[in-house]
């Protein structure tokens, strides 16, 4: 790991980015706990707790390389909630307002885990 993350962040629960993975998968869980479609509902929540899982996966590795290879699964699994999304906003499963707030916090966390990638 980076050493100037290393001195500053202990675990991963401090990261940023694995904090705004919790509220997208809390957002995620909320929206869609009535939906019929259950499996839409279990795909996109999956993919959902995916994304903040495996920054957690990867920071315990205690490894660069390692942690490289978990953010960059994150990173596709934060494109699939937004594919989901998209599907969801089509079948009407979401509304206009929160799709636009859920895939402007995926596409936020997206840049962060790019960002975090390359400084790695």
């Amino acid at each position: 790991m980076c050493k100037t993350i290393t001195m500053t962040i202990q675990t991963f629960e401090e990261m940023k980015v694995w904090q705004k993975a919790k509220e997208l998968s809390i957002i995620t869980y909320k929206i869609f706990s009535t939906s019929k479609d259950y499996g839409f509902r279990d795909q996109i929540q999956r993919a959902a707790v995916s994304v903040m899982n495996n920054i957690a996966e990867g920071f315990e590795r205690k490894g660069n390389k390692e942690l490289s290879r978990f953010l960059y699964i994150s990173k596709g699994s934060c494109g699939e909630v937004r594919s989901m999304l998209q599907l969801g906003l089509e079948l009407e499963y979401i509304s206009k307002n929160d799709f636009n707030h859920m895939h402007s916090l995926s596409i936020e966390i997206s840049k962060m885990l790019a960002g975090f990638i390359r400084a790695l």
